[in-house]
């Protein structure tokens, strides 16, 4: 059996006994692509108010807090997020789905007529994450299953380059491995589909797949800080989107009391005036012996990359600023993670970043449907006629 042979034989078994998960993950990835995006857009009622009369004050954000607090006592909001765009809501997080808007010129509270939008979505991730598993127990169950799919599908995705590639160079060899032949039916078609979809997205798939492993797996994450030279942190890999160490603020007096939230807004807008959100950490000081900064996250839109953000720390009693971290203060290991963890969704290089991954992952649903038939014709199909064509016989 040549080497060949042994890389079919390798990539059709792997292809059959990962393919149903590997058709979920790219079928959920190509939805999550544009997650932001969408729920931004379902939920856009919500979202948006209507800009008042001109010079009209924005109110408080301590009276914002107040009205979100009040009218929903069961939430436990985590953050609070305020963007440059004078028409919208400053909106009060609590996990995925319990978010709260709030009219910053008039205090009125919204929320979206419907969340399915962002219900849906939360559903496509648990689906790409942990195979819909929930709870402690099972999640790790479902998040080892699809880094193993994952992986093997990284490998069918180089494996599959290694067989499209022709053994002769010429343009009648390539031409029906690269573009769509017409007229073509039976296991010619499902061939030619599976090879040209496969060309093109490949290189992509190759790209998610190998960024999500520090995702999926600790020893991947590890292998970042090991190739970069990175010194491991005691508390084990750290995300690009872990938080800074907290900064250390001085005792204040006894009598201190907390600025307002607008005078930490104003000092973030001096430190970074082209921000486009701020967002604040609404954590409380617990123990008042040892207060904690006030911590704002800061997105600007000609960052690079784009997913970047800055971080500033606060004397939350004079205003003050601590400290500063921004993506040029992170780690080797960091900065690589920072990249990694949006190539993965294509954010890192924008909207068209985003539409070339939901397209790859789309491709990924073809390939497995196309290499289940190709799968099914080998085993129990009739003889196709076609089969003793050219391209057919480079199936395999």
């Amino acid at each position: 059996m040549t080497f060949r042979q042994v890389l079919f034989w390798l990539h059709l078994a792997t292809g059959l006994v990962c393919g149903a998960i590997v058709a979920l993950l790219c079928f959920t990835g190509t939805l999550l692509a544009y997650e932001k995006e969408l729920v931004a857009h379902f939920e856009r009622d919500a979202r948006q108010v209507a800009l008042p009369a001109e010079n009209t004050p924005r109110l408080p954000l301590a009276e914002l807090q107040r009205r979100a607090r009040e009218a929903h006592p069961d939430l436990s909001f985590a953050s609070m997020v305020i963007a440059r765009d004078p028409q919208a809501a400053v909106a009060f997080v609590s996990g995925r789905t319990g978010t709260v808007y709030v009219n910053p010129y008039t205090g009125e509270l919204r929320r979206p007529r419907s969340d399915s939008a962002a219900r849906f979505m939360q559903t496509m991730v648990a689906l790409h994450r942990w195979l819909g598993f929930t709870g402690e127990k099972s999640r790790p169950l479902g998040k080892l299953v699809t880094g193993a799919a994952n992986l093997a599908f990284a490998g069918l995705a180089v494996t599959g380059l290694i067989l499209w590639w022709p053994r002769s160079f010429s343009w009648r060899a390539f031409r029906p491995a690269i573009w769509f032949t017409q007229n073509s039916t039976g296991r010619a078609r499902d061939w030619n589909w599976h090879n040209t979809v496969g060309f093109w997205s490949a290189p992509v798939l190759i790209t998610l797949t190998l960024t999500a492993l520090p995702i999926s797996f600790r020893w991947a994450a590890e292998l970042t800080y090991t190739l970069t030279g990175t010194p491991l942190p005691a508390t084990g890999p750290q995300s690009s989107g872990a938080p800074p160490s907290a900064a250390t603020v001085p005792l204040p007096p006894a009598d201190a009391r907390p600025v307002s939230r607008d005078l930490l807004l104003a000092t973030a807008n001096a430190q970074i005036p082209g921000w486009q959100t701020i967002t604040f950490r609404l954590s409380p000081n617990a123990d008042p012996a040892k207060p904690q900064p006030a911590s704002l996250t800061i997105r600007e839109s000609d960052t690079w990359p784009r997913t970047a953000t800055t971080t500033l720390q606060l004397n939350p009693f004079t205003g003050e600023l601590l400290r500063r971290d921004g993506y040029t203060d992170l780690s080797a290991a960091r900065k690589v993670r920072a990249w990694s963890r949006f190539l993965h969704t294509g954010e890192a290089l924008g909207l068209a970043g985003q539409f070339v991954a939901g397209l790859a992952c789309l491709g990924g649903c073809f390939l497995v449907y196309t290499g289940f038939a190709l799968s099914w014709r080998r085993f129990f199909g009739r003889k196709d006629p076609s089969a003793s064509s050219p391209v057919a016989e480079r199936a395999g």
